[in-house]
């Protein structure tokens, strides 16, 4: 039996949803395993993968028979047969947030479906809690964005570009065994560190030089984040506060990141004490990762959401100042009953290159 499956329409219960089309290919592969084109049906009584004669073997391969999934050929498939997939199906649920209103009026029109209602996130929402496997998988990921991080330490070189460390991070992590970035890292130095996302340029890495890195990878699938804070020969004095500050919030964080904690709660705690020295908190302070690096739930002020054990999430204080500098220093999280576990163990306190 398919376990996840199995707990997705538990969840379609909670609904009232009878049925289900699934076409996201990450909530697919999360389901099924299967990374080859196609469309994922869950009807009263079966679980159909449509693809087409390019991937029906490697699907089948993929597939046990534990997984209770019937595999089917499009070109074998007749408009009678769609018309009665959902047949007794009062309520179909589909993915509002990736489908079309194009593919959406496909699917009304190709399966006549009687009420095709939003399914509110319930894949996202299971997803959020994630298995062993799924842990050790981003334990991976993460044990392997710690060995970048220590390799760019002795790579960093002054006059190096932006561009030139970022395409060495994704050289590594594809060199080391990763299928491949999470997101494109963030290399940014000097003034450019007073922009959260900032591309990396041609600037040139000098002396005194402060350097955000964000980078992750993917491994078996699944995502690492983290990013560091670092100098180069020395420490200028007028960074010195605010790297102090966003340290001294994201161990505080982590201390109170455990099961049953309000991520709202945590947001303003983090915000309330940056704007005691006139800062703001201007992102989210975390968000989940899974096999996209930005999952459910966020960490921000506008709705509360309850940790849980299982969940991995980021903690990710930032203050950033235009025209000037920013400092953020992020850590990716396994959420335990009693408390956290931190995946991404690289040095927090004053690095200098």
């Amino acid at each position: 039996m398919n376990l996840k499956i199995k707990c997705l329409r538990e969840r379609m219960k909670s609904l009232n949803m009878e049925g289900m089309i699934i076409s996201n290919p990450i909530n697919i592969r999360y389901l099924t395993n299967i990374e080859a084109e196609g469309i994922l049906l869950i009807t009263r009584k079966e679980n159909i993968y449509i693809t087409d004669s390019r991937y029906i073997e490697k699907v089948q391969n993929t597939l046990t028979i534990d997984d209770e999934i019937i595999v089917t050929d499009v070109k074998n498939i007749s408009q009678y047969d769609y018309e009665n997939f959902f047949v007794f199906c009062e309520n179909v649920g589909f993915e509002e947030k990736y489908v079309t209103y194009y593919k959406y009026r496909e699917f009304m029109h190709k399966y006549k479906i009687n009420n095709f209602i939003e399914s509110e996130d319930i894949i996202e929402k299971q997803r959020a809690i994630k298995d062993s496997n799924e842990i050790e998988n981003i334990k991976k990921a993460c044990k392997l964005t710690d060995e970048c991080f220590k390799y760019l330490l002795t790579y960093i070189k002054k006059g190096m570009t932006e561009k030139q460390i970022a395409f060495e991070i994704e050289k590594y992590f594809k060199e080391n065994g990763a299928e491949g970035i999470s997101f494109p890292p963030i290399v940014a130095s000097g003034i450019n560190t007073s922009m959260p996302h900032a591309v990396p340029t041609n600037k040139k890495i000098e002396s005194g030089d402060i350097i955000t890195i964000d980078m992750g990878c993917i491994v078996n699938g699944y995502c690492s984040d983290m990013t560091r804070t670092i100098f180069v020969d020395f420490v200028q004095d007028y960074y010195k506060k605010v790297y102090d500050l966003v340290l001294k919030n994201q161990l505080q964080t982590l201390e109170e990141m455990k099961e049953g904690a309000n991520t709202k709660q945590l947001f303003k705690m983090v915000e309330s004490d940056f704007s005691l020295y006139k800062y703001d908190l201007i992102h989210a302070l975390g968000h989940c990762v899974g096999m996209e690096v930005h999952e459910y739930p966020l960490i921000g002020p506008h709705k509360e959401n309850i940790l849980k054990e299982n969940m991995i999430i980021t903690n990710e204080p930032g203050i950033y100042i235009p025209g000037k500098f920013g400092v953020r220093i992020e850590d990716t999280v396994l959420i335990t009953k009693f408390g956290c576990i931190n995946l991404t163990k690289s040095e927090k306190n004053y690095i200098i290159i």
